[in-house]
This record gives structure tokens, C-alpha cells and sequence, in this order.
């Protein structure tokens, strides 16, 4: 932030290059904390502006787990994913050598990588002896064995305090706390009797962040599970705190998007979206889904991108994307590749509904018009799947489909209006 202060630095011009955007503008949000570029030199991707008024950036989660620690197919999710679009890549691994996992990711891709620290710490202790029994030094410790790794942004959930863990007694929550490290952190403040560390000793990550210039993602430990919590006491107080460590991270210089719920029904998504910004000053909202029904394993990338065209319509500027896999089990290749088309989608429907983005669709629809199909794929999501969905029905009409063959609507007023 100091460096976008003084005036366009080359990460600034490089993304605004790709946004086709003036680089004093987002240099301006850059500086002002509106918009964040997470850009650990140790790594140097291409850089992504993440913010108010930029297209809506999409993430895609991988990781290796307990039970399928293979790193080589996480090696391929997150290249399939950046293929598909996938704007930054975050590995959550939990399983295997999860050093080498994150470090390969970190060599495989060009997007900034986003991890969560507390994640291994938590594992560490685990193994020892128990979640509960981390102490301050491992968890700063992990934060920075990560940032001398490289990644570029790093979830801390640091809104979870002796304050609004008792928010959560006797809250009539169905669900409780879904986030991993929000489970950590409420486990070890209950256990502990004590203050969060990473909340206590903000100051001190602060500092940390500006030594190896990664970006703060304060995580929504208490964020909602389900649709019946939504917006509820302990999230908001939550929330309340998060805004305070944005003023914060802004008076030291330290980039910082601020991380949403969870599971909202459409009915709230509008109120969630304008309390962050409001509470947290326009910081960067990124927001996991939101999934607006608790109904639909297995089909939960479609319920996360319905509420993320319309978290994105509101102001949310990052979109989590959710595969198929949801709630299920660890995702596979192809669930990754469906969970980034299906966000891209809601991010790109947002873009196109607040004025930006309208061209790719003005192409589209001249290919349509013209039945030029290679046109078409040219501009397609997912050009191998129009492809696939086209031979299947194939037609002894050159210029038509299998839908409507010799009356295909387009051919038929194309003849006559051309007479």
C-alpha cells in the first residue's frame, strides 16, 4: 500500500492492463484499501486487482486430505482450474508432506496462491496431543514458514476473541462453527481460557505481512453453516471486529480483503454484503459461495453460484467457488473444472448486469446469428463441452443443430430478412 501511495507501481500497471482500466485509478484503490493485489515477491504472479468497481475474481480451492493425500492430482486441479479461469488458487491441504504440496503449487501456477496456516499448525498439535495445545509461537510460526514459501495471501481468523466466541452460547445455532480454523481458534479459546493470539498480537502480524508483503484475508471463523444461521449475533460480531483490524492493517500499510459467509438466503444476501462494506469501509469482500439452500449435496456449485451472482450484483468482489463435491468429500478434477465454470458464470452474470463485460457476449451473439460455430466455441466457458454437446447432435443440417433442424429460427428469418 505505501509503494501504491507514492504512484503506479509495475504490479499495479500489470493489472491494469488486464482489466483494461487506468492504473492511477486502481492505484488510488490500491492505496486507499479498496482494492487489494496479493503479490508475495517470493512468488511474483501475475498480478490480479481484487476490489470495488473491478471484475469479480473467482477462487478455486485444492488440497490434499487425510485420506487422499496425492499431490499429484492436486498438481492438476489447480492447473485445470487456473484453465478454466480460476482467478487465484488456494491449497488447504491436510494431508501428506503438506510443505511439498504447497510449495509444488506455489511452481505449477502463475496466479496468486492463498493458503491457511492455522490449517497445519492445528495438525501439528493434533498429532502431539491435541488441536487445544498450539501455543502463540506455532501459529506465528507457521504464518511465516508460509510466507517464506511465497503464497501471496493468507487466511487468519483473527475476528474470533473471548468476545465473540460468547457470542455463539446459548445462540440457538443449528450448526455451531463450520470453518476448520474457526474451529481451531473457538476450541483453543474455550480450552484455554485466553485471547486469540493472532487477534492479541495483531500488531505483531502486521508486521510480519510487511516484511514478506502478503495480503491479510481475516477469515469468517463464525461464519454461518447453514441458511437458519445466517446473520446472526455471533457473525456480526464478528464482523464488527474484522472492521476494526481493516483500519488497522490500512494505518500500517498491509493489503486486507475481509472473507463472508457461507450459507445466506437470497432474502439477506443484499443486507450481508452492504454491512461489510459498511462496517469494514469498502474493503475487499470475498465471499464462499454464498449457498442460498442447505438442500442440495452434490449440485451445491450451482446453489453457490445463484448466490454469488447475486453476492457479486451487491458488491462482492471474490467469489469462493463450491464444486459438486460440497459437504461431500474431496473434490475431483472434473468437480474442479464444474465448480470454476459455475462461479465464473455467476462472477461474469454480475459483471455483465453492473456494465462490464458486455462485449464477449455481443461476440456471442453475432457467432449465434451467423451460425458460426467455431465463433461460438471461441467464446464459450467451456468451449470442449459445446463442442462435445454439438457432435453429439449432430444434424445433416450444416448451418443448424439438433434442436430445431430445417426450422432453425436464426437461418429461417436470416433468408428472408437478407431478400
Amino acid at each position: 500500500m505505501f509503494r501504491a501511495r507514492a504512484g503506479p507501481s509495475e504490479e499495479i500497471k500489470a493489472a491494469a492492463r488486464s482489466e483494461g482500466a487506468d492504473p492511477e485509478w486502481i492505484r488510488r484503490m490500491v492505496a486507499s484499501g479498496r482494492a487489494v493485489i496479493p503479490c508475495n515477491p517470493l512468488h511474483s504472479p501475475d498480478p490480479c486487482a481484487i476490489g470495488e468497481g473491478l471484475t469479480v475474481k473467482v477462487n478455486a480451492n485444492v488440497g490434499t486430505s487425510r485420506d487422499q493425500p496425492d499431490m499429484r492430482q492436486e498438481l492438476k486441479k489447480a492447473k485445470v482450474a487456473v484453465k478454466y479461469g480460476a482467478d487465484t488458487v488456494m491449497d488447504l491441504s491436510t494431508g501428506g508432506d503438506i510443505d511439498v504440496v504447497r510449495q509444488a503449487i506455489l511452481k505449477a501456477v502463475r496466479v496468486p496462491v492463498g493458503t491457511v496456516p492455522i490449517y497445519q499448525e492445528g495438525l501439528r498439535a493434533a498429532r502431539r496431543s491435541a488441536v487445544v495445545d498450539m501455543d502463540e509461537d506455532d501459529m506465528f510460526n507457521g504464518i511465516e514458514r508460509h510466507a517464506k514459501d511465497g503464497v501471496d495471501f493468507m487466511t487468519v481468523h483473527c475476528g474470533i476473541t473471548l468476545e465473540s466466541v460468547s457470542r455463539l452460547r446459548n445462540s440457538g445455532r443449528l450448526t455451531d462453527v463450520v470453518s476448520r480454523g474457526g474451529s481451531f481458534l473457538t476450541a483453543w479459546i474455550l480450552h484455554n481460557e485466553k485471547e486469540n493470539p493472532l487477534y492479541e498480537n495483531f500488531d505483531y502480524l502486521l508486521e510480519m505481512a510487511m516484511r514478506y508483503e502478503f495480503t491479510l484475508s481475516l477469515g469468517d471463523g463464525l461464519r454461518p453453516g447453514c441458511v437458519a444461521d445466517a446473520t446472526d449475533r455471533a457473525q456480526v460480531q464478528e464482523l464488527l471486529i474484522l472492521g476494526e483490524l481493516v483500519q488497522r492493517c490500512r494505518e500500517a500499510g498491509v493489503q486486507c480483503m475481509v472473507e463472508g459467509p457461507g450459507h445466506v438466503p437470497l432474502s439477506q444476501i443484499e443486507a450481508n454484503i452492504t454491512l461489510e462494506k459498511r462496517l469494514c469501509d469498502h474493503a475487499p469482500f470475498y465471499v464462499l459461495g454464498p449457498l442460498v439452500t442447505d438442500i442440495a449435496p452434490g449440485h451445491d456449485h450451482i446453489v453457490g453460484a445463484i448466490g454469488g451472482a447475486l453476492a457479486a450484483f451487491y458488491g462482492a468482489d471474490f467469489l469462493c467457488y463450491v464444486t459438486p463435491a460440497e459437504h461431500l468429500s474431496l473434490p475431483t478434477v472434473d468437480d474442479v473444472k464444474e465448480g470454476v465454470i459455475a462461479s465464473k458464470i455467476a462472477a461474469h452474470a454480475a459483471d455483465l448486469a453492473l456494465g462490464r463485460g458486455a462485449e464477449r457476449d455481443d461476440r456471442m451473439a453475432r457467432a449465434r446469428k451467423n451460425l458460426d460455430w467455431e465463433a461460438m466455441y471461441r467464446e464459450a466457458l467451456d468451449p470442449e463441452k459445446a463442442r462435445r454437446y454439438r457432435k453429439r447432435g449432430a444434424t445433416k443440417e450444416d448451418e443448424g443443430c439438433s434442436m430445431c433442424g430445417d426450422v432453425c429460427a436464426i437461418r429461417l428469418v436470416k433468408e428472408y430478412l437478407e431478400k
